[in-house]
């Protein structure tokens, strides 16, 4: 036994270094811890690169935060004129209330509310019961006064002939003449009354003053009329309007008085047929600014014979004004109202934010004019932030569809700017002088 284990031993010990150096397997061994340290360093090479990807992003967008956001529009040459819109109040061309001049009972009424009548035409009767009455006692006092004065002529006729033969005193005499010459006034007193009272009775009848329109009938048969002899308040009887040619008055800013002239053409508007135009031209302007409104009235008269206007309707007056001097026009959400003075924010070719002063023109609503200061091929921005300064970095985004919509319409400000209504449009006049404008920043 003790033979066999030293000759088993010698056979293991053979074995195990046959394994142990077994060419094959050490390299299978190799190739593992090889595959083992490749995987481990692609494991931490992509480890690296994500970190660095995602560090390289986080820069990208830290960069991409920093620089603000804007759009922006070019100036606009305001070589076109632009249509000032205005709330307007339509107005027959003659209006006029008709009263009584005499007391008395409406006897008869011959026109109705929107009955055509022309001048002279009869539009009622009032019965006077005592203006006939007063008439025929002055004509009877008038025929009196002639008798009166016929005899006084003829005495005062025969004593100045007696005179002239010395058969009667100067004394008697004078007082004949002066006796017909207190019966002469007696006699003309009479007669001026029996015409003041044929004129009072002739207003028995009321008449048409012109061709127009009856608007208004407030009296009925039987109506107690009073002309305000009593005292009392007259009682207007009809109310005629003349129609066929309309005068529209507005209230012009003070800033566009200037460019509102007589033999200006001009157009209305209805908010009912917003698609009619209604020609008319401004007659005459009141050329002077009243000091509490700070606007101008101005009258412009419209040809309405096919009646499609209506007196005392709204209406909204389009005047085309001119560009005046000033070379470009803005939207007023690009104006910087700074304490040095207005300034408008471009992009400069590097994308850099640069100020720039500008004057301003007239304010036409939508848009301002801007007189000197710019270029035309600017990219101003629009609604700049309070805090814009100079040389910040900025990103051009495209405009979105309906700011875009909005603008056409802006720019449309030439054919159609809409209308801010009178207050409106005397702020932006404000601002056109150097105040704050709604859309514009401080």
């Amino acid at each position: 036994m003790e033979a066999q284990r030293p000759g088993g031993s010698g056979s293991g010990s053979d074995d195990g270094g046959h394994a142990a150096h077994d060419p094959a397997k050490a390299r299978r061994t190799r190739l593992i811890m090889i595959a083992a340290a490749v995987a481990v360093l692609a494991l931490a090479a992509q480890g690296i690169w994500s970190r660095h990807d995602a560090h390289a992003a986080l820069e990208r967008d830290a960069e991409h935060t920093s620089q603000m956001s804007v759009e922006v529009v070019q100036p606009q040459k305001s070589s076109a004129g632009f249509d000032l819109t205005l709330p307007g109040n339509v107005q027959a061309f003659l209006d006029t209330p008709i009263y009584a001049r005499t007391n008395g009972y409406l006897k008869k009424w011959y026109a109705d509310i929107g009955a055509r009548v022309k001048s002279g035409q009869l539009l009622a009767e009032i019965d006077t019961p005592e203006i006939d009455d007063q008439l025929r006692a002055a004509r009877a006092d008038l025929a009196n006064a002639e008798a009166n004065y016929a005899l006084a002529k003829s005495t005062a006729d025969r004593w100045t002939d007696m005179f002239r033969s010395k058969s009667v005193s100067k004394q008697e005499t004078d007082e004949k003449v002066g006796d017909m010459l207190a019966k002469k006034a007696t006699l003309d007193a009479a007669r001026f009354n029996v015409a003041r009272l044929e004129k009072t009775q002739s207003f028995q009848k009321v008449y048409a003053p012109f061709d127009g329109t009856v608007t208004a009938r407030n009296v009925d048969v039987g109506a107690l009329i009073d002309a305000g002899s009593s005292g009392g308040p007259a009682k207007e009887l009809f109310h005629v309007a003349q129609a066929d040619r309309l005068r529209v008055y507005v209230n012009v800013p003070q800033a566009y008085a200037q460019q509102v002239r007589a033999q200006q053409s001009a157009f209305l508007t209805l908010t009912e047929t917003p698609s009619r135009h209604y020609p008319g031209m401004v007659a005459r302007t009141a050329g002077a600014v009243d000091p509490q409104q700070r606007t101008m009235l101005v009258e412009v008269d419209v040809d309405n014979r096919s009646g499609e206007l209506l007196p005392g309707a709204y209406a909204q007056v389009h005047f085309a004004l001119g560009a005046g001097t000033a070379s470009f026009t803005l939207p007023g959400n690009a104006l910087l109202f700074r304490p040095d003075g207005v300034k408008v924010a471009t992009v400069d070719p590097q994308h850099k934010v640069k100020l720039l002063p500008v004057s301003l023109g007239t304010d036409f609503g939508t848009r301002v004019a801007i007189v000197a200061g710019l270029q035309g091929n600017e990219q101003v921005i629009l609604n700049p932030q309070d805090s814009i300064v100079d040389g910040a970095p900025v990103r051009i985004v495209p405009r979105k569809a309906e700011d875009g919509a909005a603008s056409e319409g802006a720019a449309g400000a030439a054919g159609a700017a809409g209308a801010a209504g009178a207050t409106g449009a005397a702020a932006s006049g404000a601002a056109a002088q150097g105040g704050a404008r709604p859309g514009a920043r401080t």
